[in-house]
């Protein structure tokens, strides 16, 4: 058996769980064991019959009135209860945030081996890992021992891909016997951003700003663009540190991961750890006055000047031809 946690908050499904569930599946159908999946929770009809048609044939529910908001230990303590008692050969989750935190939870509470943002996987009594290392510059190999093997695959580096032959999901809800410490690290609230937003994850086009751009007032016509092209404004490191823009719009290893259609970045010179964060963009449009920056190397059209200049010029072109 290999297992797949299905990480989702409010109902909304972390997409990259279907790109970890892929990659299980094909170690599943290599080792002809069966493919499960876990969750926390509820499960909507759509869910399960979206993960039948990846190939799951059980789904294990943990429901517990404690784990109505994210609590890493407490999520952690549902999947070890299912390692327990079913021995899986595996335990798969997407390499995002909560997967990361959640499975290393996992290994400190079994004592089991985890190997974070993996990208490839073959099976065998050890499984052979190929990982991303140093920000997404090195690809490691590495050997993974024990009785269950802890994963967290990379965001963007599988495809999701339905399986040949759809599954009849079973479903298996239980109440998990959660502790005090389970429940000492959890969310008791949220502040929402405001209302309308596009948030980086889900644009379609994001327009990204580095030092280039000046100052908190030069991202004025970088939102002024996206606005156009019904996207989100981002920063890198740089920008979030000086303060020109909030935090939670930082593009990068320690920030957002973006996965749009078109990156538009402005001014950025595309440090390893920014581009951790937009190597998910299907396609980079780099506007730099610097010809040698490496995200110029990285950018499928570039161009070379001052986006002062650059950006609103193609501000007017939009509006132009939009009549």
């Amino acid at each position: 058996m290999i297992l797949v946690y299905i990480e989702q908050d409010r109902g909304k499904v972390n997409e990259a769980s279907f790109e970890a569930l892929t990659l299980a599946r094909q170690l599943a159908e290599m080792s002809n064991a069966p493919l499960h999946a876990s969750a926390i929770g509820s499960a909507s009809d759509a869910l399960v019959a979206r993960l039948g048609a990846f190939g799951v044939n059980t789904l294990h529910l943990a429901q517990h009135a404690q784990l109505n908001e994210y609590a890493p230990a407490a999520y952690a303590q549902s999947i070890v209860e299912i390692l327990n008692a079913h021995k899986p050969d595996a335990a798969f989750a997407a390499g995002a945030e909560r997967g990361n935190e959640i499975m290393a939870h996992v290994a400190a509470k079994t004592n089991l081996p985890m190997a974070a943002n993996c990208v490839q996987a073959q099976t065998g009594e050890d499984y052979v890992v190929t990982r991303l290392r140093w920000g997404g510059s090195l690809l490691e190999e590495a050997k993974l021992k024990g009785a269950t093997k802890l994963l967290t695959v990379a965001p963007n580096s599988i495809p999701a891909q339905a399986a040949a032959h759809a599954q009849t999901v079973a479903v298996d809800a239980f109440t998990p016997q959660l502790s005090e410490n389970d429940l000492r690290a959890r969310v008791v609230a949220r502040v929402e951003t405001a209302s309308g937003k596009i948030s980086l994850g889900e644009a379609r086009v994001v327009v990204g700003g580095g030092r280039g751009v000046g100052s908190a007032e030069g991202f004025k016509i970088l939102e002024e663009l996206a606005d156009l092209l019904g996207g989100a404004v981002g920063g890198s490191r740089v920008v979030t540190g000086l303060g020109w823009r909030p935090h939670a719009d930082q593009i990068g290893q320690t920030g957002n991961r973006i996965q749009p259609e078109l990156y538009i970045s402005c001014g950025v010179s595309g440090a390893i750890q920014h581009m951790v964060g937009a190597k998910g963009a299907k396609h980079i449009l780099a506007i730099n006055t610097d010809p040698d920056a490496s995200i110029m190397f990285k950018a499928d059209y570039a161009v070379i000047g001052d986006l002062h200049q650059v950006v609103p010029a193609i501000c007017a072109e939009i509006r132009k031809r939009r009549g």
